[in-house]
């Protein structure tokens, strides 16, 4: 059986489906670069934040529009992969004998941070796909150790994905009035770095306390939302996984479209 890796994607804006982007470019080769097709994908995704770990467990899920004032195309958009029951049990297994409180949700669909990034990479939206939450109150070692729960599912080619952004402070993207192919700014630049570094390095507890060790942490997240699937990422990639950076750009100076692979 096929091992697959363990991936972070930044997914951007919902438009990255119809930008012309480095981003977008990347996401629409990123199934090529795998061992194999996956049989299934796990995602997590930081647009469905819960107060336990939700698992979607629907047969068919549908397609969140969870976004406003974007391009009427967008809306009309649906992503149709089929769900999978028996890996939503699986998953709600493997996290309770990791002590991790869990629900099976058979109402949820796939939001903006699941269908963008997959509607890019497998079109044919043929792959069976389960989306677990993120909890915004728990800290990052707790979804590193929910990575860690779902790291086995590797082993039986399962893809586990964790969808968020490598910086994300969208009041500096308001506020900044940048161009879209502005440079990333300085204090993106000193964040990315260090993170990279830390990355790199295998230095996992570091990479955990990105928010208060690294340079401006806060200044690329004011909140932790779309950084903590990173750290699932990193948690289902293994304690002696090796980090590959994928792709590095940035989009309006402020917003780092970064990727990486543990494994």
């Amino acid at each position: 059986m096929t091992r697959q890796p363990a991936l972070f994607v930044s997914h951007g804006a919902p438009t990255i489906v119809i930008d012309d982007t480095p981003a977008r470019h990347f996401l629409a080769g990123l199934a090529s670069g795998l061992p194999a097709q996956p049989d299934a994908i796990v995602i997590i995704s930081a647009h469905h934040d819960e107060p336990l770990a939700s698992i979607t467990s629907a047969a068919r899920p549908s397609t969140i529009h969870d976004f406003g004032g974007f391009p009427d195309v967008l809306y009309r958009m649906r992503y149709s992969a089929p769900g999978s029951p028996k890996l939503a049990q699986r998953i709600s297994e493997l996290l309770n004998a990791a002590a991790i409180a869990n629900r099976l949700d058979p109402e949820r669909g796939f939001d903006h941070g699941t269908w963008t990034p997959l509607i890019l990479a497998w079109p044919d939206a043929d792959i069976p796909v389960v989306q677990v939450s993120i909890n915004s109150r728990e800290t990052p070692e707790y979804h590193y150790r929910l990575g860690q729960a779902l790291e086995p599912l590797r082993d039986d080619n399962i893809l586990v994905i964790g969808s968020g952004a490598i910086t994300h402070n969208l009041h500096a993207f308001f506020r900044g009035g940048y161009a879209a192919d502005a440079p990333a700014q300085p204090w993106v630049i000193d964040f990315l770095g260090w993170l990279d570094r830390q990355l790199i390095a295998g230095s996992h507890d570091a990479v955990l306390g990105a928010i208060g060790q690294a340079p401006h942490g806060t200044d690329n997240h004011p909140t932790m939302d779309h950084i903590l699937p990173l750290f699932v990422a990193l948690g289902a990639g293994g304690v002696e996984s090796k980090a590959t950076k994928l792709h590095a750009s940035v989009e309006y100076g402020v917003l780092a479209m970064d990727a990486w692979r543990f494994d």
